[in-house]
């Protein structure tokens, strides 16, 4: 650790509420793996190292004469003291404040809500806030920072110390070297550190992987055990682990290089490494992970993969490599083809950018495929986490539609439970003889599709439907009209024909019904006027006597549902009213010779309907009358 000179200019702060809630958990009740702490570090300075690189690309009197950038780990076992020292971009005393003394995300209440759902998974959680730093107070009662930016004078070196009860000083201090180094004060209980055979075992174990070396200082002692001097040794490869030839890394291995790059504390559930040489020169090393970051359905926060640039970092997040539909991806992608001076503007409309993106594109849903077919437990998993943002790739992406689609779950009447597990191919392998479109249903819950009454005749006739629940799920279909050269159908459609699966004695009869039954018709056109686009006879129902439907083009309900959720003004949505002939109530309705009993009739299987189908009515009292009235 560097020399220091006299503390200056201090001030004391207290923590963002975030914080003081985070460093409760951290020291009284978090992980269960304290070591867990000096990975944390540790991928902060090899961070640390790799700004400065990229920065010095256009400012190389950043690195001071000292361009071998690395981390060291010293440890004192008579102060109790264990250093993580580096030499890589450091900070400000406003970069202090700004990352020790808040958590610079936003949505942290999302996040404290979520940790007090379900204490399990605080961990993974804490991982996926990138708020690694904290971990350093599972095993000490007091941190110092001490902290120089690259390329500013000795003098305005700043250092941060806290216990992590309530607030932390801040003041400015001269430190010789740039970069920066932590101290922590550990506990008498986690003495366990003080150790160099501990530390390196650790180290092998989580930081192997890293691109710069970490060194430990090690203790030299004579045949009597006294101590004669100290040196530095290095105890990792050093080298990147997306350089090396996948033969060479172990699964172990590709596991905490997940946690490294993307801070997350569960492992993944597949990753794909690949080097493509030739028209393009690049690698990229792609994770699913198992769990979903707090912000996935955010569309605007950061996502997307690390870019390197011939192994040297460019920037986090490159959204240019990854379409917003898979924002839940992870890894990086490593090219020999764009320019080391490569920035946001350039990669916005660069040919290479567009080339790469479309080949990770193309290996993350391989990826995905591939897991579906060989693992399906984990493919469920993945689909739990993710699938409702796997819902929004056939509107974007266009290219892929068929592939997406290939990846898509749903519910169905097959099984009639609510988790999504039906693929578009099971269902295609269980249509009937004659069967020639994919049928679904969409509504706002699972309870309220799985009852439907527009699912009565196709029960009756053994036609399988899909189910679909998620609020996406109509702006999906209205983008995805077929899968396999089977069109899709909506049974809440008027042009609705499952003929094909009737006899002919039953067209017949039907045929003779609707003929009897259209004076009926005529009069509840008369009454509803221009409350209802049309009236109409069908025989798709069993146990319901009437629905609402809509004709092939017209807005549906979910949609319109959908559209007024997002503050848009949707257009009124024109139902067409379908009467079953053959239900006992609508009998008596047709036998009803005084018109206003009749209307009264009218209103009563009109709300049925439009309860049914939308869960409200435009006058309840007008329907409430009616009942009473007919009741009475």
């Amino acid at each position: 650790m560097s020399e220091q000179t006299i503390h200056k200019n201090k001030e004391t702060r207290g923590f963002q509420s975030e914080v003081k809630q985070l460093l409760q958990l951290m020291i009284h009740s978090l992980y269960s793996n304290k070591e867990i702490f000096l990975r944390e570090l540790i991928s902060n300075a090899s961070d640390a190292a790799d700004k400065l690189r990229f920065r010095a690309l256009s400012q190389p009197d950043l690195y001071e004469s000292d361009a071998e950038l690395g981390v060291k780990l010293s440890f004192n076992e008579q102060a109790g003291t264990l250093t993580i020292s580096d030499n890589g971009i450091g900070m400000s005393r406003d970069d202090v404040i700004e990352h020790l003394g808040t958590i610079a995300k936003s949505g942290t209440k999302d996040f404290f809500a979520k940790l007090s759902e379900d204490e399990s998974k605080d961990s993974q959680l804490i991982g996926q806030f990138g708020v690694g730093f904290y971990s350093a107070f599972i095993v000490a009662d007091s941190v110092t920072v001490n902290t120089r930016a690259a390329g500013v004078a000795a003098d305005q070196a700043v250092s941060w110390q806290s216990s992590g009860e309530g607030d932390y000083t801040v003041e400015d201090i001269t430190k010789e070297t740039r970069g920066t180094d932590i101290v922590l004060h550990l506990r008498e209980e986690e003495k366990e550190f003080l150790s160099e055979y501990r530390l390196r075992d650790i180290i092998g174990k989580y930081s192997d992987h890293i691109g710069i070396p970490v060194h430990i200082q090690t203790v030299e002692r004579d045949e009597e055990g006294q101590e004669t001097g100290r040196k530095w040794e290095q105890i990792n490869k050093a080298q990147a682990l997306w350089t090396r030839n996948k033969s060479d890394i172990s699964e172990e291995e590709y596991k905490e290089f997940y946690k490294h790059v993307s801070h997350d504390f569960a492992e993944p559930l597949t990753w794909s490494h690949n080097r493509v040489e030739g028209k393009q020169d690049y690698t990229s090393l792609l994770y699913i992970p198992s769990k979903a970051p707090w912000d996935l359905y955010n569309r605007e926060s950061k996502h997307g993969l690390k870019l390197y640039v011939q192994r040297v970092f460019i920037m986090d997040d490159a959204e240019q490599f990854m379409p917003s539909y898979l924002r839940f991806m992870r890894g990086l992608i490593d090219s020999n083809d764009l320019p080391l001076n490569v920035s946001r503007e350039i990669l916005q409309d660069n040919k290479v950018t567009q080339s790469l993106r479309k080949a990770c594109t193309k290996r993350a849903l391989t990826m995905m495929d591939r897991l579906a077919s060989n693992d399906a437990e984990k493919y469920q998993t993945l689909w739990n986490e993710f699938g409702q943002v796997l819902k929004e790739g056939p509107v974007e992406d266009f290219a892929n539609r068929e592939k997406i689609a290939k990846l898509l779950r749903f519910s169905s009447t097959h099984a009639e439970t609510v988790e999504q597990t039906v693929s578009l191919a099971d269902y295609i392998e269980r249509m009937k003889e004659g069967q020639d479109k994919i049928y679904f249903l969409t509504a706002d819950s699972f309870s309220a599709a799985k009852n439907s009454p527009h699912l009565e005749q196709f029960r009756a006739k053994g036609l399988e439907v899909l189910l679909m629940h998620d609020r996406i799920d109509e702006w999906l279909m209205g983008h995805l009209p077929e899968f396999e050269g089977k069109q899709f159908q909506a049974i809440t459609k008027a042009d609705l024909d499952l003929s094909a699966f009737e006899q002919e004695e039953e067209k017949e009869k039907r045929k003779e019904t609707e003929e009897a039954f259209q004076s009926v018709v005529e009069r509840t056109k008369t009454y509803l006027g221009e409350r209802v686009k049309d009236v109409r006879t069908t025989f798709k129902l069993k146990e319901t006597p009437a629905v609402v439907v809509t004709d092939e083009n017209e807005m549906g309900t979910q949609m319109a549902k959908l559209l007024a959720a997002a503050g848009h003004d949707a257009p009124e949505v024109q139902y067409i009213l379908e009467l079953n002939p053959e239900h006992p109530l609508v009998s008596k309705m047709a036998d009803e010779a005084d018109e206003e009993i009749f209307g009264r009739w009218v209103e009563m299987l009109l709300g049925q309907a439009m309860l049914a189908e939308k869960g409200t009515m435009d006058d309840p009292s007008q329907f409430l009358a009616a009942v009473n009235k007919l009741l009475g």
